[in-house]
């Protein structure tokens, strides 16, 4: 349960917020704030859009130097095709005028997930995107597109199959190190707070290796109702928390 407005506003007065390095968000919400609204989810998934821009910059205001977004999974292919569609539309129109913007702003963007199900034309822009943002150094921006958690792990065990087959690798030099150098994220750490929006409880086959040990937070809130007010929330809430790892406080 996230703190009341008040007694947020107080906390956050008397000493620094000490911000996670690494936030990951799950958003979702889009098709019910439509709904909500009698709008088309198209709306839904346009406004959603919106809030994305706002959060980087909250991001990096608040001190965040990873951020990692849950975009679309490799399930929500199974949706309609109008709504796939409409999903990649967005993406393409983000791919398009955006990344000029998150480069000059020395943001770097990356991607993960599975980009063989993605179109021609967002594939050349995700590289395009990669490419001329390598070098930037303010906030790490990952979006997860055609993701599964499972999917990327197996990937994962099988580079190291095909390494201890061609002799490259011993089986017992396998370490969860090595292991973690085969995902995607293999160059980034891991979350340190997870946010899922919409009031569902659930991880939904996202970043399954990575979240070992980050820090849930599950707000009511749908996704295009997210601001920053609410992301100070959950970094306070992350921050009155004790991260043990295991041992003992």
């Amino acid at each position: 349960m996230l703190l009341v407005k008040e007694e947020f506003s107080s906390r956050k007065k008397n000493r620094q917020l000490d911000p996670p390095a690494h936030v990951a968000i799950i958003m979702d919400g889009n098709g019910r704030w439509a709904k909500k609204r009698m709008l088309p989810k198209f709306a839904g998934h346009k406004r959603g859009a919106e809030v994305v821009r706002k959060c980087v910059e909250d991001a990096i205001d608040l001190g965040i130097s990873y951020l990692t977004l849950y975009a679309f999974s490799s399930e929500n292919w199974n949706r309609p095709k109008e709504e796939v569609s409409g999903l990649m539309t967005l993406l393409q129109r983000y791919l398009t005028r955006e990344v000029d913007e998150l480069h000059n702003k020395n943001i770097r963007l990356s991607f993960i997930g599975d980009r063989s199900r993605l179109g021609a034309n967002i594939r050349e822009l995700v590289e395009a995107a990669e490419l001329k943002t390598r070098d930037n150094t303010r906030l790490r921006l990952t979006l997860a597109l055609s993701y599964g958690g499972r999917a990327e792990i197996v990937d994962a065990a099988r580079q190291l199959g095909e390494k201890i087959k061609a002799g490259d690798l011993s089986p017992e030099d396998i370490s969860e190190d090595v292991f973690a150098t085969g995902l995607q994220t293999g160059d980034i750490p891991d979350p340190d707070l997870i946010i899922r929006t919409s009031g569902e409880q659930r991880i939904s086959n996202f970043l399954l290796w990575q979240i070992a040990y980050a820090e849930f937070i599950f707000l009511d809130v749908l996704w295009p109702d997210f601001n920053r007010e609410i992301l100070e929330q959950a970094i306070e809430e992350y921050c009155g928390r004790d991260r043990r790892y295991g041992a003992r406080p």
